[in-house]
């Protein structure tokens, strides 16, 4: 097995390349409007330093959301075209599972919860590793009061500690820990369909008002 694992949930593009036995090589850039140009680089990255070509990948797999909607459309659109042009065996899994597993065996019941913008978090509820509650997106003041003093890992936890006990962990989906998740057989897999949750927030215009 040769996984190419991205993500582009958040502000943070994230790539990986995992042999089957370890992550061999892992590339991030910073950009919450930019994942289309990180994205491409991150890929040739991790493909020259593991010493392959595209045409030696078995695998894709892909963070899904959910997030902004340009974003997860540039990471989910790339790895439907590798898995059809390169005909790759393809995994979607659902990003605040792929931050979860980054924690696995840490904390027996946890919050994952994310940047949503407008002042919001994406978030899941974890038990034992495995997703119990979401992906939904709420105030944080909402969540807390649901789900009162459960530690919380992401960045959205980080943006409101004031209302979620913000614990040790990754601030956003990481590929080296989706690729693990895929390869070790944990991950729930969905299909590679980006998960937004809500709108987008660009719209079409309507028909212009008669006067």
């Amino acid at each position: 097995m040769l996984l190419l694992a991205l993500d582009t949930s958040g502000p943070t593009v994230s790539v990986a390349l995992h042999d089957g036995t370890r992550v061999v090589a892992t590339a991030t850039g910073q950009g919450a409007m930019a994942h289309g140009e990180l994205l491409a680089p991150g890929i040739r990255d991790v493909l020259s330093q593991g010493g392959v070509t595209p045409a030696d990948l078995t695998d894709v797999a892909v963070g899904v959301g959910p997030g902004p909607f340009t974003g997860l459309r540039v990471g989910v659109v790339t790895a439907r075209t590798l898995a059809a042009t390169l005909g790759l065996a393809a995994h979607g899994v659902c990003s605040l599972d792929v931050v979860a597993h980054a924690v696995r065996g840490v904390y027996s019941d946890v919050l994952v919860a994310t940047d949503a913008r407008r002042k919001e978090v994406y978030w899941a509820r974890y038990v034992d590793g495995e997703r119990v509650v979401g992906p939904e997106v709420d105030r944080p003041a909402d969540l807390a009061a649901r789900h009162p003093n459960l530690p919380a890992v992401g960045r959205g936890a980080s943006l409101y500690p004031d209302l979620l006990p913000a614990a040790e962990g990754p601030a956003d989906a990481q590929a080296a820990d989706l690729a693990w998740a895929v390869v070790a057989g944990v991950a729930t897999e969905v299909p590679l369909e980006p998960l937004y949750l809500r709108r987008p927030d660009a719209v079409v215009p309507g028909l212009p008002k008669r006067a």
